[in-house]
C-alpha cells in the first residue's frame, strides 16, 4: 500500500465517477428505450439488445440518434407529473371537510389565495397588501 500514491488515488477516484456516470445513461438510455411510444417493439429490441451487447458503443449511438427526442420524452413526462399533481392538490383542497363546508365555497378560497400568492411573486401587491388581502380572505 506504500506504492500508491494519491495521484493514484485520485486517477482511480476518476475511473469509478466515470464509470458511475455512464451506468447511470445505460440505465437512463434503458428505460428511456421502453418508454418511447414511437419505436416499435423490434426497435425497442434492437436497441436494447444494442446496449446490451456492446454497451458502450451502444450507448453512444442511442444518445446521438434519439438524444433529442429522449429530452423531450423527459420534459413531457415532468410535465404530465406536475399537472396530476397540481390536479391532486385541487381534488384535496376542494373537497369538503369534516364540518360539511361547502366544497365550492372552499375551493375558491383556496384558488383565490393562489391567485393572490401569485400577485405577490409577481410584484404586483407588496407584502403588506398581500398580509391584509389574506386576512379579510380567511377571516
Amino acid at each position: 500500500m506504500d506504492d500508491y500514491s494519491l495521484l493514484d488515488l485520485f486517477w482511480t477516484m476518476l475511473w469509478f465517477f466515470l464509470w458511475v456516470m455512464w451506468l447511470f445513461l445505460l440505465f437512463k438510455v434503458i428505460t428511456d428505450i421502453f418508454r418511447s411510444h414511437d419505436l416499435s417493439g423490434w426497435g425497442k429490441a434492437g436497441w436494447l439488445i444494442l446496449t446490451l451487447l456492446l454497451p458502450y458503443i451502444g450507448v453512444l449511438i442511442y444518445v446521438i440518434v434519439r438524444g433529442k427526442s429522449m429530452s423531450r420524452r423527459d420534459i413531457k413526462e415532468a410535465q404530465e407529473r406536475d399537472a396530476a399533481f397540481k390536479a391532486y392538490v385541487r381534488e384535496a383542497a376542494g373537497t369538503s371537510d369534516a364540518t360539511g363546508a361547502d366544497a365550492t365555497r372552499k375551493g375558491s378560497h383556496v384558488d383565490d389565495l393562489a391567485r393572490l400568492a401569485e400577485l405577490r411573486d409577481r410584484g404586483a401587491v407588496t407584502e403588506e397588501e398581500y398580509q391584509r388581502a389574506k386576512t379579510k380572505l380567511l377571516a
